[in-house]
């Protein structure tokens, strides 16, 4: 009796598709398409995005350009012998001596 359980057990596990060449084949063609049509899309994205980004380094390029023609006309603004030909021409005069007021106290105003 014991024999005859565990030839025939009462959970059938067998498959309900028998795996012949013909169903083998259309499994294969299904894969392989599918294979195609996936690496098709990942090479498109990967062109894409190669593409993006050489767009991107050029753009970097003229920015860095136009941040080295910023900083040379700033540095020639800012030199002092254009700052001290500005204040020659809006009439500024020269500071001979320095006189600061001093506080009596810890207070500045008082009634």
């Amino acid at each position: 009796m014991n024999n005859i359980l565990i030839l025939n057990p009462p959970v059938s596990i067998g498959l309900k598709y028998k795996l012949n060449l013909k169903n083998l084949l259309i499994i294969n063609i299904i894969l392989i398409v599918g294979f195609l049509v996936f690496y098709f899309f990942q090479i498109n994205e990967m062109v894409r995005n190669n593409y993006l980004i050489k767009d991107y380094e050029g753009n970097l390029a003229g920015i860095n350009q136009e941040n080295l023609v910023l900083e040379n006309n700033f540095l020639k603004f800012n030199s002092l012998d254009t700052i001290e030909n500005l204040a020659k021409n809006l009439n500024f005069e020269k500071v001979g001596e320095v006189r600061y007021l001093e506080s009596m106290g810890s207070q500045v105003v008082a009634k």
